[in-house]
């Protein structure tokens, strides 16, 4: 007859009890990564996101977008009820060079910035000015609500 050791508890695995946490972070990361362009995927998806400012009075709401290296004609600004949404897109300069290897951290690509509104706008009342790669919209204020969506012009 073989003697064989004894582990009662062999059948029972051990557990992790921050196991489940890391999981929950992994599927987090992959949310997120979906929505946040990588290098990888900076063609098919927005590429670059300018930096918005606001600043809201008592009669007017400011807004301040940083879009450098681009023309008034080539930004797309729409007005809602309840939004400003400012579209357009940096086309990449090519450049090529025999012996040198250049390097570029400069965005290029489609971009679509939405800034939900605190309050109703006088939408045919909007003013919008591009100078210096900033854009300043001037929104003011209304208390009575409307429904339809007018494009802005920057000068």
């Amino acid at each position: 007859m073989t003697l064989t050791h004894w582990q009662p508890f062999r059948q029972i695995e051990h557990w992790e009890p921050f196991s489940e946490m890391e999981t929950l972070r992994k599927e987090l990361d992959k949310l997120f990564a979906q929505f946040t362009p990588g290098p990888s995927d900076a063609q098919a998806s927005f590429s670059f996101m300018p930096s918005a400012e606001m600043d809201e009075t008592d009669t007017e709401i400011h807004l301040k977008f940083e879009v450098p290296g681009m023309t008034a004609d080539d930004l797309n600004i729409e007005v809602t009820d309840t939004a400003v949404t400012v579209k357009g897109e940096r086309k990449s300069e090519s450049k090529t060079e025999e012996d040198n290897i250049t390097r570029s951290e400069f965005h290029y690509g489609k971009f679509e910035r939405v800034i939900p509104l605190s309050s109703h706008i006088v939408k045919d009342a909007v003013s919008a000015e591009y100078n210096n790669g900033i854009l300043r919209l001037v929104l003011p204020k209304s208390d009575v609500a409307a429904s339809k969506t007018v494009k802005i012009k920057a000068t």
